[in-house]
């Protein structure tokens, strides 16, 4: 078997096990997957599937640290740390606050901003061609504010933005606002469009790349637990499974928050932290908004999808607790009802949880393991899985296949840490 055409097995059946699988198998590789539970079922499947440029600057900014601590007395704080005796938790964040400095923040806006921007432009390949009815749409979002004060304080962050990453967003007031987008309230102090935004519906997206891998001959294996890897000679031979084991040339490990467990087995510490989301997706509503709205001030989400409505968001440090807090999903139900004319209070059909990947200095991890080359790993996207998934898959096929990746890898490298 040529060194193109030799098997890759991918650990983790989400958004970016299947762009690389995509890639991989396009490439000419023999690509299995393998996933614990069921393929496209953890974070990727009912997050608020942005699919956002406008998110380049990541968590760790000047100021966090300050509303990280006022977090941890505020039982219902969007962003909140669950207080206990937890020394990784608090290892990492001592260095996300160190990362809290201006030149960091740009540094990492910068590397974010190409995977960003490949896949936008990646996903307007794969979306006129193999990737259909996942409801994508590219009309942009709305950054919107009910206080003036909050409103006018985010254009220096619009300017900045306009500035170092030429992603400047248009500027509508109370009236233009409503003129838009009259599911909202009048009165508010107004909205930033960022028009290069587009957004789909994240389970139909996992569909799609379900069907698409399968015609492209790449074998999924749902409920397979990994418990370790076989090793030769200092190279991976084959992945141990709660199946038996799957022998492979190359392995890709892109379990996100889950990517922990499995440090041992690496042999090499990944520090990511699961950052706990929610969201509650409904029918569409009958004044229902025309584009995604992003309620900085209350840390809400709002995605009008073809087939439903979502609210999502908050971010919950609480180790990997599987239970859905009623009070959560509230405040995201209380959050968006302050925005919109009909109040968000429909049938719910899902209710839903997903442990994002977090970083400290909120880049992504895409590298191979220092101890074993034919072992690599592509995790830590944060709360941009979907956002930055093809760029990745894209790199990774490169990686494995000896190309030139068409962005440095280097940021993105575990040495970093």
């Amino acid at each position: 078997m040529s060194d193109l055409q030799g098997h890759v097995v991918i650990v983790g059946g989400g958004v970016i096990g299947a762009s690389s699988a995509y890639y991989l198998a396009k490439s000419g590789r023999q690509v299995t997957i393998i996933d614990a539970g069921e393929f496209g079922r953890q974070c990727s499947h009912a997050n608020c599937g942005l699919v956002c440029p406008s998110h380049v600057l990541p968590l760790p900014e000047p100021g966090a640290v300050g509303k990280t601590l006022r977090s941890l007395f505020q039982r219902n704080a969007p962003f909140r740390i669950k207080p206990r005796w937890d020394p990784g938790l608090w290892a990492w964040f001592w260095k996300f606050a160190r990362r809290c400095k201006k030149h960091h923040m740009l540094a990492a806006g910068q590397s974010r901003a190409e995977l960003l921007l490949s896949s936008m432009s990646l996903y307007q390949e794969l979306m006129e061609s193999e990737l259909t009815d996942c409801e994508w749409e590219t009309v942009g979002s709305l950054y919107v504010y009910q206080n003036e004060e909050a409103f006018a304080k985010y254009a220096k962050t619009d300017q900045l933005l306009r500035e170092e990453f030429d992603l400047g967003a248009r500027q509508l007031g109370s009236d233009e606002l409503q003129a838009m987008e009259p599911s909202l309230k009048p009165g508010l102090a107004g909205a930033w469009f960022y028009e290069q935004d587009a957004h789909l519906r994240p389970d139909r997206l996992m569909s799609a790349w379900r069907r698409c891998l399968t015609d492209l001959g790449v074998e999924i294996v749902d409920n397979c637990e990994v418990t370790g890897f076989a090793r030769e000679a200092g190279r991976a031979v084959a992945v141990e499974t709660s199946t038996g084991l799957i022998t492979g040339e190359t392995f890709l490990v892109a379990v996100g928050a889950w990517t922990p467990w499995l440090n041992r087995h690496l042999q090499c510490k990944v520090p990511i932290q699961p950052g706990k989301g929610y969201s509650i997706t409904m029918p569409r509503p009958a004044d229902c908004p025309t584009r995604p709205l992003l309620f900085s001030e209350h840390k809400v989400v709002v995605t009008p999808m073809q087939s439903g409505y979502r609210l999502g968001s908050t971010m919950e440090f609480a180790g990997y607790d599987t239970r859905i807090h009623p009070r959560r999903l509230q405040a995201l139900q209380q959050g968006a009802n302050v925005y919109l004319q009909q109040p968000a209070d429909g049938p719910v059909e899902e209710q839903w949880y997903g442990w994002r990947p977090m970083t400290y200095d909120g880049l992504p991890i895409i590298d191979r393991t220092p101890s074993t080359e034919n072992i690599l790993v592509a995790a830590g996207h944060n709360m941009l899985g979907v956002s930055m998934a093809p760029a990745t898959g894209k790199m990774i096929a490169e990686m494995v296949n000896g190309q030139p990746p068409h962005i440095s890898p280097e940021p993105f490298s575990l040495e970093r840490f």
